[in-house]
């Protein structure tokens, strides 16, 4: 019965185990972010501790489940969905074992943030969960906006972190006391030292206090959900090169998942009015 757990879709628990790694999956993506919110991270220091604990936990007991009843061990762990279990865990057990390499700050935050990517593992559950076969889902409207709002929050939690570290991680706390005590031991004594702005490593360009937008990874989700459904109100804009990037990649997603919803909307439309038999009946020519 255990190797089913990890191998039958048919099997009861197997659908119950996924279940489980998924509200693991969002919570854990929620608790990295709140944890970039003010000060969250030092007061609610111990809940999030416990959180990510507990999800590592579930990511490697379903790691080593899925190992377990591979056939081709080595051409697993290699394998796509093999590296995406590991991103999902190798993070948190790196910053654990706290090996010298991976003592500075920058480093160590780069691991935290790099949890985030533990949210592919949803594509992962997803897949699983899929009819096996030829058996046409009973509801295929429903099970389509499934993995659209999956897809959809995927996006959303990558851009909204990868904007927050690359650019937002310019002018974190940790980066202005460091940029200023800096620029205070190289200040002649007897002089006031200047005031520390932070740029653009790439560019140059000095990013002046009124637009430092990203401060935390719920705020840039608000710019990621701007980007990604309209060309953007213009109150939060990225000034770096860096983020720059990050914002073509989540225009250009924005539509994509455009088009994946109007195709969703056309299939409402026709379940509504000419019933789901002729979408079952599409579904099945599509295998046949």
């Amino acid at each position: 019965m255990l190797r089913r757990i990890f191998s039958d879709p048919t099997f009861k628990y197997f659908r119950w185990w996924q279940t489980v790694v998924t509200v693991f999956i969002f919570a854990s993506c929620i608790g990295l972010a709140l944890e970039t919110v003010g000060d969250y991270s030092t007061r609610f220091k111990l809940e999030f501790l416990i959180l990510e604990n507990l999800s590592v936990a579930v990511f490697s007991i379903d790691y080593f489940g899925h190992l377990w009843v591979s056939e081709h061990r080595w051409a697993y762990v290699f394998s796509f969905w093999g590296l995406v279990d590991i991103i999902s865990i190798a993070p948190s057990y790196l910053i654990l074992l706290n090996v010298a390499a991976i003592k500075g700050t920058k480093v160590l935050r780069l691991l935290r943030v790099a949890r985030v990517l533990r949210v592919l593992k949803l594509s992962r559950a997803t897949v699983d969960q899929l009819p096996v076969g030829h058996h046409v889902p009973k509801n295929p409207i429903a099970s389509n906006l499934r993995i659209y709002l999956i897809i959809l929050f995927s996006v959303l939690m990558i851009s909204s972190t990868a904007m927050y570290f690359i650019e937002g991680g310019l002018y974190t706390n940790e980066a202005m006391e460091a940029g200023q005590s800096a620029i205070n031991a190289k200040t002649p004594a007897g002089e006031t030292p200047v005031v520390y702005v932070p740029e653009d490593p790439i560019s140059g360009n000095l990013i002046t206090e009124d637009k430092r937008f990203f401060t935390s990874i719920p705020t840039a989700m608000w710019w990621a959900v701007v980007t990604l459904t309209t060309t953007g109100y213009g109150d939060m804009y990225p000034v770096t090169l860096g983020g720059r990037i990050i914002a073509v990649f989540t225009m250009f997603s924005g539509l994509i998942l455009f088009g994946l919803l109007m195709d969703i909307v056309r299939n409402t439309m026709m379940a509504l009015f000419f019933g789901e038999q002729m979408l079952e009946a599409q579904e099945k020519a599509k295998h046949s």
